[in-house]
């Protein structure tokens, strides 16, 4: 464990991954003592923050002795039992959000009956526990439709595109018979996907950012574009004052992320994240405070920085992994070409389809900024090699 100044902050972070790696800048800065709960000693976040304890979030032994002596506990997934999370309450940490809220990024059911009961636009759907309710649910909103498992599942994982009931029975027993519920929604033909985050204290404080339009790779957020272009300024505000009502109905503390799919005519919810978020990205660069500061400062009940964009627009390309293997090989000539670019890398092996980085492009024509960002992106994975 590193050495501290008394008197500092200690930010518990259950989960490893890139998005507790991403908070240890803005911890620095603002004088947070982070300690992450990782499962290796290799792991994202591992890799930059001192305070690393190796153990397991399923484990109430290793995850007692973590969070003790933290002034506040957060995630950087949200899989941990939330019966644990009422033991560490009950043990006098806060834990940020609570498990009030997080049941609700946890089970998509749960959201989606929360949500409803709330007057928030979400797709049709239903909870599927015969055949007899599948007929009626693909009677009702036609065929094909999507299946998800209430629990678990993300970046595309643990959703079935379903044409038909035959194909659609054989993926229900799959999902029961490993123990989950199913979710069946309607197909929504969108025009476009957009997020919506906002950051809200416990004392209800709430600061919005702009809402953006996000591109999906294989059900992987892939690119970023903020704000989103042709979103007239009547329908953007809507969509902040969704994410708001959705933060304060169910008493997110931290970042909430609000994904939604654009039709033209609604916009509906499609997913709840209660962290910092991949959406979210772009903010490191393009924002007066970024995803991550907002974050802490949210969970520590402090007063919340500005989300105001710094320029009229940034770009943000996942770097998803291929078949090249030192990114760093490639710095030379992106930094080289645009000096302007901003790579953002996790410290993880490359495997393909993987998130192992990302880059930003800020500037004034988003064609331009694409142009740059796709550039920067395809160069590092080796889909160019000039």
């Amino acid at each position: 464990m590193s050495a501290q100044i008394a008197g500092t902050p200690i930010v518990g972070v259950i989960g490893g991954g890139q998005l507790a790696r991403m908070m240890q800048p803005a911890a620095i800065n603002l004088g947070i003592h982070l300690r992450v709960l990782s499962a290796t000693a290799t792991d994202s976040a591992a890799q930059v923050i001192p305070d690393t304890v190796v153990g397991s979030h399923e484990d109430w032994e290793a995850l007692k002795a973590f969070a003790q002596g933290c002034d506040v506990v957060t995630f950087d997934h949200e899989h941990v039992p939330t019966e644990f999370l009422e033991e560490l309450i009950k043990l006098g940490v806060a834990v940020r959000p609570g498990p009030h809220a997080l049941q609700y990024a946890q089970d998509k059911i749960l959201m989606r009956t929360a949500l409803t009961e709330a007057g928030i636009a979400c797709p049709q759907w239903k909870e599927i526990t015969s055949e007899a309710d599948l007929a009626a649910f693909g009677e009702t909103v036609g065929w094909p439709l999507v299946l998800k498992t209430a629990r678990g599942g993300y970046d595309g994982k643990g959703v079935w595109l379903v044409k038909a009931q035959s194909e659609a029975i054989g993926v229900v027993n799959q999902i029961h018979e490993a123990g989950n519920r199913v979710l069946a929604e309607e197909l929504v033909l969108f025009t476009r996907e957009l997020a919506a985050q906002v950051a809200r204290s416990p004392h209800g404080q709430c600061v919005a950012y702009p809402v953006v339009k996000s591109t999906q790779t294989d059900g992987i957020c892939h690119e970023v574009i903020a704000p989103c272009p042709d979103l007239d300024q009547e329908r953007a505000a809507r969509v902040q004052a969704m994410a708001i009502t959705i933060a304060n109905t169910l008493d997110v503390h931290g970042m909430l992320a609000v994904e939604l799919f654009d039709t033209g005519s609604e916009i509906l919810v499609n997913e709840l994240a209660m962290r910092p978020h991949n959406s979210g990205h772009w903010s490191m660069d393009g924002a007066v405070t970024s995803q991550f500061e907002n974050h802490l400062r949210a969970i520590l009940d402090w007063p919340l920085g500005s989300p105001a964009p710094t320029s009229p627009a940034t770009v943000m390309v996942n770097l998803l992994g291929k078949d090249v293997d030192n990114l760093h090989s490639a710095f030379r000539h992106v930094m080289a070409r645009d000096p302007g670019i901003k790579v953002h890398l996790y410290g993880k092996t490359v495997k393909p389809g993987r998130k192992i980085g990302h880059v930003n492009a800020t500037g004034g024509n988003i064609g331009d900024l694409l142009q740059r960002a796709w550039h920067a992106a395809d160069y590092l994975t080796g889909v160019i090699d000039e």
